[in-house]
């Protein structure tokens, strides 16, 4: 496994495991909480909730995500690229969730968890290896290029986002990860965010 992908992993599941012991204090302090969410905000959780997650499964899907999509793009680029991409994903999911959820719908608590750098990674492997093919572990007989699922699941988050379905799940989150992916992707091609250059 590449170094910065275990590295990712690795730390992701020891604040975990230090969750367990400190409860919900280090969700209060590291947890982003966007306006009217019941917790104070502070800039750093902008990226420090990534590293936290409300359950093991959820951890896992997450961790599972990294290896799959992250190891294939840090062994095309380099290191500090592939850091960069991860991190800038997640600060904009995180600027996102706090935008769209915090003032138009009204954020009931904290966001957490890694998935805004998970989709990041996602929309920078489906740029790099568009007609990559995506199987399903619990839908083996469900196959489709990497273009099209990273589309289609944009789309679904899109629609429940927007319908406010699955509460607790931060949709928009998903959304600016997307677009924190493409940001990054624009910018070390040398295209500038508008694809000048």
């Amino acid at each position: 496994m590449p170094p910065i992908t275990f590295a990712l992993i690795l730390l992701n599941v020891l604040v975990y495991v230090l969750a367990g012991f400190t409860g919900p204090d280090i969700v209060r302090t590291f947890a982003l909480w966007p306006p009217g969410s019941g917790g104070t905000f502070h800039v750093w959780q902008l990226l420090t909730y990534s590293f936290l997650h409300g359950s093991l499964l959820h951890l896992a899907f997450n961790m599972i995500a990294i290896w799959m999509f992250g190891a294939a793009l840090e062994l095309r680029w380099n290191d500090l690229r592939y850091l960069l991409t991860y991190l800038i994903s997640v600060i904009v999911a995180g600027m996102t969730q706090i935008a769209v959820s915090g003032y138009f719908l009204h954020a009931s608590g904290p966001v957490i968890g890694a998935s805004g750098g998970v989709f990041g990674l996602l929309l920078a492997y489906a740029m790099y290896f568009p007609n990559r093919i995506i199987a399903f572990i619990f839908l083996p007989f469900v196959r489709m290029r990497a273009r099209t699922f990273v589309l289609a699941y944009g789309a679904i988050e899109l629609l429940l986002g927007v319908t406010n379905t699955a509460a607790g799940v931060a949709h928009f989150a998903h959304l600016g990860g997307l677009f924190g992916g493409w940001l990054s992707v624009q910018y070390f091609r040398g295209r500038g965010v508008f694809g000048g250059r």
